[in-house]
């Protein structure tokens, strides 16, 4: 493995306190703890759902905690990486709120008024009562129309996002989209190697391609 890309909302709600991080996920961050130890570069781009961090993940675990969208040129192609959160039409007011959630201002007062248990409680208690585990098929299509306008208006041979946590490939003249799906109910993720991208999923006991088949714009 070259690196490794975590394209947001790893956590349900992560809230990183000055001396206290949310319990829980610690084989995981030792697993990460163990490729940046290996050498291997591990970057986060924070999603919708997690973007409260501080310096847990840089200074005890060496991985680099990305606030916006990354380019890097990877395997001879330019690749834009980010979650998606604020992208596309769907968005509505998001694009408005995302700068004052992220804000130092209301996140310090957020973390200061509020002691950490309660403060995890209310953010779990705000995701329990307003997420959907349905398709939001408006997102899937708003996040794959962005992309391609980002691949049509910028040097971008690969966009690579997250937020709709829908797996797909979508492949126009300008380039490819990339959407890594949902580790969590589908266990999917993108690889890029030599070959260019690809989809997989972990089936419990090795990588297989996964079956989905591309998407049209």
């Amino acid at each position: 493995m070259d690196a490794l890309y975590l394209v947001g909302d790893i956590f349900e709600h992560y809230v990183e306190y000055a001396h206290v991080v949310p319990k829980g996920f610690v084989r995981f961050q030792a697993l990460l703890g163990e490729l940046t130890d290996a050498g291997v570069p591990v970057k986060y781009i924070v999603g919708n759902h997690d973007p409260w961090h501080k310096d847990y993940f840089a200074s005890e675990l060496g991985v680099q905690v990305i606030y916006d969208h990354v380019v890097e040129p990877l395997h001879g192609l330019n690749v834009y990486v980010a979650h998606g959160d604020g992208l596309g039409s769907e968005a509505g007011m998001y694009p408005y709120l995302k700068p004052v959630l992220r804000h130092p201002i209301p996140v310090a007062l957020y973390r200061g008024l509020l002691p950490s248990d309660l403060g995890m409680s209310l953010a779990k208690w705000y995701g329990r009562t307003f997420r959907s585990e349905s398709v939001n098929e408006v997102r899937t299509r708003s996040l794959r129309h962005a992309a391609l306008e980002l691949l049509d208006g910028n040097p971008y041979d690969l966009v690579v996002m997250g937020h709709s946590h829908v797996a797909e490939v979508s492949v126009t003249q300008g380039g490819a989209y990339v959407n890594c799906g949902c580790w969590y109910s589908d266990r999917t993720l993108a690889v890029l190697d030599a070959n260019g991208p690809s989809l997989k999923q972990w089936n419990g006991s090795e990588l297989i391609d996964y079956k989905r088949l591309p998407a049209t714009e």
